[in-house]
């Protein structure tokens, strides 16, 4: 070091030379300086802040090494989803996706970004006033988890953006391609104060080889492909290993982000993050229609195996972000982005046996179990057959040779049938009657193509989902019980139900507690000693030595074993536990009994029915055992519900399961609080005609159902009456021999009576029209937006519900007014658009005053 230097001068050089040879290394692809120098360089930078600690910074080069997690993830909410796209397979999905683009924005020529699908780990990276400060994979799309640590030692990701005047000089230099020394400016354009970008982090080919080799040669674990070694890599507790592995990345957008802090294209975008210090892949091109994008494809193509990463296609993103921006979203992905796959490696295999598994929302999706097949490097002996209708258009039988493939080189499915190597005797698949979890029925919606299970709170498979659902805020609305709770209660058995959470007390709870934050048996064990004698913790000793077992490793299900096993009595010590939490859950649990039947609807997790469609039956029937009792055809009475919808609550009551778990809770003490008679408005369409329409019999349209129910105005004569008496009543001979062959199939029958005792029932307790009470919205619809300060928006919109208001989520002609807070946005400005009128919250405030 120069005596003429201070340590922060040298510390700041280190640093200023270091981050240029990693921006030379990884963004330029122009090393100016062998690994040993670089690493004398930063062994120089180490011992310098090891002898000056108050020197070190989070930015600094030395920080990458890694240090060992404090415990599993913590969980991180995405500023703005992180979507995923929709996938083509071939040039006529490509075509259409730029028609569609075309066409909604009235243009004749698009550009597009278009760029390799690497095949890695989607990341989000956080960076505040230009330092990296937080890391978080994908997840859900909604919520991944926070792996900052062990993004931190990859090298690829700067640590601090390079902008001018950030203190990490104007400039480096040093040697490019050429050998001649050369400048390295930082970019001129200002940071945002918070700027998130999006990328992949992955495993280079060689260098997954190279580990693997090493790891072979000393015995270590070796990586099973390069996607699965760069997502174990991120999400390794101990960052020290992360460091150890050779991980790289690539950024291709951003998240969140002030307004006009970036230019108004994409490719300007990932131009922009380059100069600040972001890899970005210089094999992303600006093409034009979709001929140049599939012109990329192929050219992409043509390189896939030489190229020093693993993709499984490509990306094709519209260039102008205002574009985007206008052509906005369809479910979870961009209408404006496509992902291009290129066709997976395929093996042929034998089917074994097709199953079926019922996922957590009770979706029923047929499983080919295989003759163990290698494809891309994995050993396969499951494939998704997607449902029942790919099944029958492939004609999958067991027995059948098939090809099978990794789509996009991680799901395996069955690709076709061999037809030729079919053995005799086979015979076509049936999708199975009930579920083989809970013996419920397995239906499909007509138009579907996925079948589910209906035992919706009584199927096991769809137990968790269930609870989570159950206890969310806008349900029943219990806080503190967590994802890892509901896991380790359902896989032991203690919780086999919605209604066994109302049994759940504090001792469970604190045990709960101890056993879930435990990583290891042991440290459980450590745990519970300060809370049981020295009889109790003999006993509960042997009981987890036998759930561990006599191997080394410990079982992934030791704690659910454990607590099925069963665990002594405690005997808490306060000063060594927290309770504080435990009596709140419990606490939070007996609050939740007394609730609203639009709440409680909701909670029961019934398909289709979401918090609108809850509310709307409450206020119409008013009653749970009212609702609980009612055919299906009769729901179809409340405004905004359709056959659809009315059909899934029919089948949920229709199933024994789900009305014994209605009652258990009931019998746990739950209570709706505001039962009351069905709306007067109900009785508008409680005529017998309109009912007969709702059952959606064939051919009888609205004036040949009146004509039939002026005929017979009783269910038991249309129940009675054959082909001729139904023509005499009026009907047309095809409309009677349609309604005949209706009434006779499918126990149509028993629907009948069923809706025509339900019309007496609600004749008889149905308020009289007079009775109805006009509010001074009733008609209007109105929507919310922004943030109010003297109310939540729920709360206004009950308020304005109250007061006979609909309250809709989107603008639209109709809307009446929209009340619009602090940070409005897009539904403000449509309905200043549409010339729709706008109030603030003062004028909000004062409406609901004068009608308080």
């Amino acid at each position: 070091m120069s005596p003429a230097k201070t340590p922060q001068a040298r510390v700041t050089e280190l640093r200023q030379q270091l981050d240029d040879a990693s921006y030379r290394y990884h963004v330029l692809d122009e090393p100016n300086i062998p690994d040993a120098e670089y690493d004398r360089l930063l062994r120089e930078l180490d011992e310098l802040e090891a002898a000056h600690p108050e020197l070190v910074t989070p930015d600094s080069p030395t920080q990458r090494v890694g240090a060992v997690a404090s415990g599993r993830f913590a969980e991180v909410r995405h500023a703005l989803p992180m979507l995923s796209l929709g996938n083509a397979f071939d040039d006529a999905e490509v075509e259409d996706f730029v028609r569609r683009i075309a066409e909604r924005l009235g243009r004749r020529t698009l550009k597009f970004s278009a760029e390799p699908k690497l095949d890695g780990l989607a990341i989000s990276l956080r960076y505040e006033q230009g330092v990296f400060v937080q890391g978080a994979t994908r997840g859900d799309g909604t919520t991944g988890e926070d792996v900052t640590a062990n993004l931190r030692t990859v090298r690829a990701i700067p640590l601090r953006l390079r902008v001018a005047g950030m203190g990490n000089g104007e400039s480096g230099v040093g040697k490019g391609k050429s050998g001649a020394a050369s400048a390295i400016p930082h970019s001129p354009f200002p940071i945002p104060s918070v700027l998130e970008v999006r990328g992949e982090v992955y495993m280079p080919r060689a260098a997954f080889e190279a580990y693997n080799e090493q790891a072979r040669l000393h015995g270590g674990k070796v990586l099973a492909n390069p996607r699965n070694g760069a997502a174990g890599s991120l999400r390794q507790l101990d960052a020290r290993i992360t460091a150890q592995r050779p991980l790289a990345f690539y950024a291709y957008g951003v998240g969140e982000v002030e307004e006009g802090a970036l230019p108004d294209t994409h490719s300007g975008t990932l131009q922009r993050l380059r100069e600040w210090g972001f890899p970005v892949s210089d094999l992303s091109q600006v093409v034009e229609g979709a001929e140049g994008l599939l012109r990329y494809y192929r050219e992409i193509g043509q390189k896939r195996d030489s190229l020093p990463f693993d993709i499984d296609g490509v990306v094709y993103k519209l260039d102008d972000v205002a574009g985007q921006r206008e052509m906005g979203f369809v479910s979870r992905a961009p209408r404006w982005a496509l992902a291009h796959k290129y066709p997976a490696q395929e093996q042929a295999t034998t089917v074994e046996d097709i199953e079926i598994q019922i996922g957590r929302t009770g979706a029923a999706t047929p499983v080919a179990r295989l003759a163990p097949v290698q494809v891309a490097g994995v050993t396969v002996t499951n494939a998704t057959l997607h449902n029942a209708d790919q099944i029958a258009r492939l004609d999958v039988r067991v027995g059948d040779a098939v090809i099978v493939r990794r789509a996009g080189d991680v799901i395996p499915e069955v690709v076709s049938v061999i037809l030729e190597r079919r053995p005799a005797g086979t015979a076509p698949w049936q999708m199975p009657a009930q579920c083989p979890v809970c013996g419920s029925d397995i239906v499909r919606e007509e138009g579907a193509a996925v079948w589910r299970c209906s035992g919706e709170l009584s199927c096991p498979a769809q137990r968790k989902e269930a609870i989570r659902h159950f206890v969310s805020r806008r349900a029943m609305d219990v806080d503190g019980l967590g994802e890892k709770f509901i896991e380790v209660l359902v896989d032991a058995g203690v919780v086999q139900g919605v209604a066994d959470l109302y049994t759940l007390d504090l001792d469970q709870l604190l045990q709960l507690r101890l056993v879930t934050g435990a990583e290891t048996p042991e440290g459980f064990l450590r745990e519970a000693r300060e809370h049981l004698a020295a009889g109790a913790y003999a006993k509960l000793e042997a009981t987890l030595a036998r759930v561990r077992g006599d191997g080394d490793a410990v079982p992934e299900t030791w704690q659910a074993d454990l607590l099925r096993a069963g665990l002594p009595a405690f005997d808490w010590n306060r000063k060594k536990i927290a309770t504080k939490w435990a009596e709140n859950l419990v606490a939070a649990l007996e609050a939740s009994k007394r609730t609203t039947l639009e709440r409680f609807l909701f909670a029961l997790g019934i398909e289709h029915v979401g918090e609108s469609t809850a509310k709307a039956l409450a206020a119409w029937f008013g009653d749970l055992e009212l609702v609980r009792r009612l055919p299906w055809p009769v729901f179809k009475r409340v405004p905004d519900i359709g056959g659809e919808v009315a059909r899934a609550l029919g089948r949920f009551f229709e199933q024994s399961g789900n009305q014994q778990a209605i009652d258990d809770l009931l019998a746990r003490g739950v209570e709706m609080v505001d039962s009351h008679p069905p709306s007067a408005l109900l009785r508008e369409g409680l005529d017998l005609a309109t009912l007969l329409v709702d059952l959606e019999i064939p051919k009888l349209t609205r004036i040949r159902a009146t004509a039939l129910a002026a005929a017979m105005p009783q269910i038991a004569q249309i129940l009675a009456a054959d082909q001729d008496a139904l023509v005499a009543a009026g009907l047309p001979k095809d409309t009677a021999a349609a309604l005949v062959e209706w009434r006779d199939a499918d126990d149509h029958a028993h629907l009948l009576q069923a809706t025509g005792e339900a019309l007496a029932r609600l004749d008889a307790i149905t308020p009289q029209a007079g009775a109805i009470q006009a509010g001074p919205l009733t008609g209007q619809t109105v929507v919310l937006t922004g943030s109010l300060e003297s109310m939540t928006r729920d709360e206004a919109g009950a308020r304005l519900e109250a007061l006979g208001a609909k309250v809709a989520g989107s603008v639209s002609k109709k809307t009446a007014f929209v009340v619009a807070g602090s940070e409005a946005g897009s539904k403000l400005t449509k309905a200043q658009d549409l010339g729709i009128e706008v109030w603030d919250e003062a004028r909000l405030i004062a409406f609901l005053d004068q009608h308080a």
